[in-house]
């Protein structure tokens, strides 16, 4: 609900930053640089494109979503990013992005721009070698960009069906047992089809260990004038120019979520009907999350 409030009535466009493969034999050490400067590095790129009055001139927006995995659970880290069609001028004044194509910003640009970014900020992370800096510049890197979402609404269903997506989820697998472990894919190479792979249980678990992201590591970011410490202003600037209600950060209790999108009143009582069902006890889970400092202070 709070994303929704946060929406304006322009196209909303969809693109994917993926970093070439040469970079995964850094993951193991530097895990933590490569994901951050995938972050900044596209963040940086599309401010690049959105300040060029050519073809905006206006600081934007973005939300991004950090992804490690490919179908088979190999290392293919990549980023959604969702960008809304215009910006905030200097003047304080919205203006809908200028690029006629079927895109926001050209794709082939959009690539060049982000290797050259990508390449620079991680110099000054870490140190690359030299056999992994030469495949990275002989690589064509991929900038996917697809077509504007439907309508603002979808871009809320789109953040909800990915933003707590993981590796591998339960409806893939197909068998489980002593020695293997069985799940479906599909193969993008093949037109989507659906193919199943078979994996000792070990191979299985190194591969799904290895998107455990580092500790505290935020794989949502929110950039431009959707930052939190920007949105109260220059959401609002937006809102205004596109005739608008003014954006509010609003705290929604699970009581209102679940009456406003489930259709379901927790409070009414199943059989009188009524708002009357008094808390008599709360049950607590079996089992709370690590207590991390606890453990690290008694250690």
């Amino acid at each position: 609900m709070d994303r929704e409030s946060e929406l304006l009535p322009v196209p909303y466009y969809h693109i994917v930053f993926t970093l070439p493969h040469c970079f995964n034999e850094l993951l193991p050490k530097y895990d933590k640089q490569v994901y951050s400067v995938l972050f900044s590095s596209s963040w940086q790129t599309i401010q690049t494109f959105a300040g060029d009055p050519k073809y905006l001139g206006a600081k934007t927006g973005m939300v991004s979503i950090l992804h490690t995995w490919g179908q088979q659970l190999w290392m293919h880290p990549h980023i959604h990013c969702i960008v809304p069609g215009g910006g905030i001028t200097q003047s304080n004044k919205w203006k809908n992005c200028t690029y006629k194509g079927k895109y926001l910003f050209p794709k082939r640009a959009l690539s060049t721009v982000f290797r050259a970014k990508y390449m620079a900020a991680l110099r000054q992370k870490v140190e690359v070698p030299q056999h992994i800096a030469k495949q990275a510049f002989k690589t064509k890197w991929v900038v996917y960009a697809k077509r504007p979402f439907a309508s603002p609404k979808t871009v809320v269903e789109y953040l909800g069906r990915y933003t707590h997506k993981i590796a591998i989820s339960n409806h893939r697998l197909i068998d489980v047992n002593e020695d293997k472990v069985a799940f479906l894919y599909k193969d993008y190479r093949d037109a989507a089809k659906k193919k199943q792979v078979s994996l000792s249980g070990l191979e299985f678990l190194r591969r799904f260990a290895g998107h455990i992201l580092p500790r505290g590591f935020v794989r949502i970011r929110h950039y431009g004038f959707l930052a939190s410490r920007n949105k109260p202003r220059e959401l609002n600037i937006a809102k205004q120019n596109l005739h608008q209600p003014e954006w509010r950060k609003i705290k929604y209790s699970w009581v209102l979520i679940a009456k406003d999108k489930l259709n379901y009143n927790p409070e009414m009582c199943p059989h009188c009907k009524t708002e009357s069902l008094i808390v008599i006890k709360v049950i607590d889970p079996q089992r709370g999350p690590p207590c991390f400092r606890k453990q690290q202070s008694n250690g």
